[in-house]
């Protein structure tokens, strides 16, 4: 689930504009559209292993002023990954990921998914996972409790989840990924083919994992690579939510 490129990254500039609110003991983060108050669609934004951390803020406010109510739980219970101790090196990653498999992590996306249809009324939930989170998005596209998925720069990638989704899936990936390697991705075409349902993969050039979220901005290829990853997101929910 980590790789050398986890260790670096950069924080982005903006102040988040959402608030948090605890959900059934959840500290959640909620973004909500200002043209649309009660939406009946939703996203569910499963995070890296940073949680809530203001790229990620600001990645779902930007979800947000595109249409969609979009809820980002703490997979990580305030356990999320220090920037500044992982950038350093020295953090003892494997004891971490240790205490946050599916065992802990499933029943904090299902009581978020419940609060989104039981308590916001939501109908349709489409789910973006980025690194870690994008487990998740397989796992509840696999048992159907979310309708379309996203994914950026996978980790921890299971082939019998994919190969068992209920809904249409589009990924982007990174030309330089020890994680999701070509010969992961290849695979993964290989058996979305055979799910029947849609699905996209787009690979980006000249960028590592992680571009998604902690990219150098000041540099035009990752920048310009960041919004066309953030853009395929938006279109797939547009077109398939």
């Amino acid at each position: 689930m980590s790789a050398p490129c986890c260790y670096s990254g950069f924080k982005h500039e903006g102040t988040p504009l959402g608030k948090f609110q605890d959900v059934n003991g959840v500290n959640t983060y909620i973004a909500t559209p200002s043209q649309n108050k009660a939406p009946k669609k939703a996203i569910l934004f499963l995070s890296d292993v940073f949680g809530l951390f203001d790229n990620n803020l600001l990645l779902t406010d930007q979800f947000a002023n595109s249409g969609y109510l979009t809820i980002l739980p703490d997979l990580f219970s305030g356990d999320q990954v220090p920037v500044d101790v992982m950038e350093s090196g020295k953090f003892d990653f494997p004891s971490w990921a240790s205490k946050h498999g599916p065992g802990v992590t499933d029943p904090i996306v299902n009581s978020t998914l419940k609060y989104m249809k039981e308590v916001l009324g939501v109908d349709l939930v489409g789910a973006v996972g980025y690194c870690y989170g994008a487990i998740y998005v397989n796992r509840f596209l696999k048992s159907g409790q979310i309708h379309v998925g996203y994914h950026a720069h996978p980790s921890g990638f299971d082939f019998a989840d994919v190969s068992e989704i209920k809904g249409p899936l589009s990924i982007a990936a990174a030309e330089i990924d020890p994680v999701y390697t070509p010969e992961i991705r290849h695979g993964t075409e290989d058996i979305l083919i055979r799910t029947g349902q849609p699905w996209q993969i787009n690979l980006f050039s000249g960028v590592s994992h992680g571009f998604a979220v902690r990219c150098d901005l000041s540099d035009p290829q990752q920048k310009w690579a960041k919004e066309q990853a953030f853009s395929q997101a938006v279109s797939w929910f547009n077109r398939h939510l």
